[in-house]
């Protein structure tokens, strides 16, 4: 096909399949000549790049024109539409469209019904970070196209620290080629846990510490974590993943479940050995704590994404959730009936 429409969060994952596109379609030597980006803020960004993708490639190799960031799947107006029915059923064979959009294609638009008619559709979304499954296979995917062995618990140590991020990983896992190329010392945990970058980790630790209703000590990893310019998302979103994973081994326990097997199932804990310790993690806590803490990270997410200040926010947010978790008192949440709801 002519057309390519990638999408999706995983912003280093669209930067390499559009490389190995830009790669596979144009002639290194004509590339100046048949390779064209348009950005958002350009008000008649699509009709130029219809236009232009009309137009047959010069000298050897194809032509590719990319527009960037567009949201022509989430709003097109009917002008850009009556254009993109006149243009995309005559694309030249040798030519070709490349649209990339951090957001889900919107299915009801005529645009979307359209184009899915002409393009390849293709998702590269982030690995949510409480699937450690995906995340594992992720960090064992990564190391075969480095040439790099790892054992099961290396693999586990690695998903763990880097989380969902994909250009971490690629980093990370340069770092690790090189050191076994200069070292006779084969991989291990330790090893990794001194050589890469552990943001995962030390959101998995702020986690453990609000649950114990430390806020002094909270604020003091919120800081390391924002010093080490991890993104406040990112953050909630591996909180979110935590607490939620907690939430379901105590509802489960609760229910009188004792099987690990059925507690990971319900949980998408990949690997029911982690039950035991999570049922550890969680004795001291109520499911209520558990429940109301989701209702604020989804504050937190939402006035993120608002563009509200990221780290007075989050900061915030960490307050109150230690004071769910504090031992003093007794634990009485407000709009208690509207949150369970």
């Amino acid at each position: 096909m002519p057309i390519y429409i990638y999408w999706g969060e995983d912003d280093f994952a669209i930067e390499k399949a559009v490389t190995l596109l830009r790669d596979r379609i144009l002639d290194p030597l004509w590339t100046s000549f048949n390779y064209t980006t348009f950005l958002p803020d350009q008000g008649d960004s699509v009709i130029q790049a219809l236009n232009q993708v009309m137009t047959p490639s010069f000298g050897a190799g194809g032509r590719l024109v990319w527009l960037i960031n567009s949201n022509l799947c989430q709003n097109c107006p009917e002008n850009i539409f009556s254009e993109l029915k006149r243009t995309l059923p005559v694309i030249p064979e040798n030519s070709f469209l490349l649209v990339t959009s951090p957001h889900k294609p919107d299915e009801r638009l005529k645009s979307t019904k359209l184009l899915k008619q002409f393009a390849d559709f293709r998702e590269f979304s982030l690995i949510p970070p409480w699937k450690t499954e995906l995340l594992v296979q992720a960090v064992n995917q990564a190391a075969q196209d480095f040439g790099i062995k790892l054992t099961p618990q290396v693999a586990e140590t690695l998903a763990e620290s880097i989380g969902n991020d994909s250009r971490l990983l690629h980093t990370e896992m340069e770092k690790l080629r090189l050191y076994l190329a200069s070292s006779n010392i084969p991989l291990n945990s330790a090893i990794v846990t001194q050589l890469v970058r552990n943001t995962t980790h030390n959101t998995l630790q702020l986690a453990a510490t609000i649950k114990t209703g430390d806020s002094a000590k909270a604020l003091g990893i919120l800081a390391d974590l924002i010093g080490a310019a991890e993104p406040g998302l990112r953050i909630v979103a591996t909180l979110t993943g935590q607490f939620r994973t907690w939430l379901w081994v105590k509802m489960m326990m609760e229910s009188g479940e004792r099987n690990p097997q059925s507690i990971a199932q319900g949980a998408e804990v990949s690997n029911p050995k982690r039950i035991y310790f999570l049922q550890q993690e969680v004795k001291s806590l109520s499911v209520e704590q558990l429940v109301f803490s989701l209702p604020l990270l989804l504050e937190l997410e939402v006035s993120l994404k608002q563009g509200a200040s990221e780290i007075l926010t989050l900061q915030t947010k960490v307050i109150e959730l230690c004071q769910l978790y504090q031992k003093s008192g007794t634990f009485q949440p407000e709009n208690k009936s509207n949150l369970l709801t």
